[in-house]
């Protein structure tokens, strides 16, 4: 069995950096009119364009984890946060599928060396999907590796993507079963056109099915090389041993607080021009708006300062030497779960305040909204299940979520 090699950082050439985290932030942003604009179309296809596939390419934004060595930006966990907010205003959908692709390719430095040069030697840009829901998957030990087999839903943005990663279980060395993850070619997966959705429909977020397909042993790994781990040399980029589940919820967060952003900024660019049609009135006149404003605003202002604060305690634990507690870990997932929480509510309020004209497909705040609906659904959305974890470990019960 092929071990998870720990190579120096004296050992692993480097290629030229796709960008600085602040030139990709900014390239995010400089990115966000042109995807406004095919938002639309995005929906249409269910996918966003092929236009957008090239943009994300070549902005590098997607390569904000991506190791140095590949040409990838290192980035901290804040410069995430700042690039999902900015796509996520512009096309929830768009920002749907890179939010994967930047956090599977955070996943895939956990892989051995040998699988990530077999994704990035050739293609440093190269997109990555994929779905970890281990109990619906099974893979069997053969001679090198492994045979996988099961379908996969909601692998968002598997249309775009070059690679996927997949979690089954599959017997353990002890005889347990084991939640083993799986780096799989798109060559090897067939797409199902499922993706008919309220919501978030151009996030190209099918099902998968592989049937008896051969994964050689060093493009698998487990769980447990998701979870935070030590230094392996001085002044190794913190993402490259942060929790990774924990880090997914954070960045799910900050899509959702991008699309509420965007609901928000729309309704109130449409408001202030807007005349009552029962009272002739100017519609900002009326206090009740005032009230919905200020909410919705306050919403969005907390849901992102406790984004940011979960990025920013996580990032301070890792930076002082030691790994995150069980509490912290999942304090972390719940104040992003709950920053999504807030951002629903934001678009919500001013949903409620728009009145009949938000129902029309051409107007964007119907689109907000519906993204928004389904973006909440998301598990990483789920205030029961984030709370409860957290709930139980601060009252000094074992934590109930294996990924965390």
């Amino acid at each position: 069995m092929r071990t998870q090699t720990a190579f120096s950082h004296e050992e692993m050439p480097t290629i030229e950096r796709v960008g600085t985290p602040e030139e990709l932030v900014e390239r995010a942003r400089g990115l966000a009119p042109a995807l406004r604009e095919r938002a639309a179309e995005t929906e249409t296809l269910r996918q966003p364009p092929e236009a957008t596939r090239q943009d994300i390419q070549r902005t590098g934004i997607h390569r904000l984890f991506q190791p140095a060595r590949f040409g990838g930006a290192d980035a901290p966990f804040r410069a995430a946060v700042d690039v999902m907010t900015a796509l996520g205003q512009a096309c929830g959908s768009t920002a749907w599928a890179v939010v994967q692709n930047i956090s599977h390719n955070s996943m895939m430095c956990r892989w051995p060396l040998e699988a990530q040069e077999d994704v990035w030697r050739n293609n440093p840009a190269a997109l990555l999907s994929g779905i970890l829901i281990p109990n619906i998957g099974r893979a069997r030990r053969v001679d090198g590796g492994y045979v996988l087999s099961g379908r996969w839903p909601f692998v968002s943005g598997v249309s775009l993507a070059d690679w996927a990663l997949f979690t089954a279980f599959t017997p353990g060395p002890d005889g347990q079963e084991e939640d083993r993850h799986f780096l799989v070619p798109k060559s090897d997966y067939q797409i199902l056109d499922t993706w008919y959705a309220m919501g978030l429909k151009g996030s190209a977020s099918h099902d998968v099915s592989l049937d008896e397909v051969f994964v050689p042993e060093h493009r698998t790994t487990t769980i447990e090389t998701m979870r935070a781990r030590e230094a392996r040399y001085p002044g190794e980029p913190i993402n490259l041993r942060a929790p990774l589940y924990c880090m997914f919820g954070v960045f799910i967060g900050s899509t959702a607080l991008g699309i509420a952003e965007g609901a928000v900024k729309t309704y109130l660019d449409q408001v202030r021009g807007r005349i009552s049609r029962a009272s002739s009135r100017a519609v900002t006149d009326f206090s009740t708006q005032h009230v919905k404003v200020a909410e919705a605003l306050a919403c969005i202002q907390a849901a992102r300062l406790l984004i940011y604060g979960a990025c920013d305690q996580i990032t301070e634990i890792l930076e002082l030497g030691r790994l995150p507690t069980d509490e912290e870990r999942a304090r972390c997932r719940a104040e992003a779960t709950f920053a999504g929480q807030l951002s629903t509510r934001a678009v919500n309020v001013v949903w409620d305040a728009a009145g009949g004209g938000a129902i029309y497909d051409r107007n964007p705040l119907s689109r907000y909204f519906c993204d928004m609906s389904a973006a909440n659904r998301h598990i990483t959305q789920n205030w029961d299940v984030s709370a409860i974890t957290h709930g139980r470990v601060v009252l000094g019960l074992p934590i109930d979520n294996p990924t965390l």
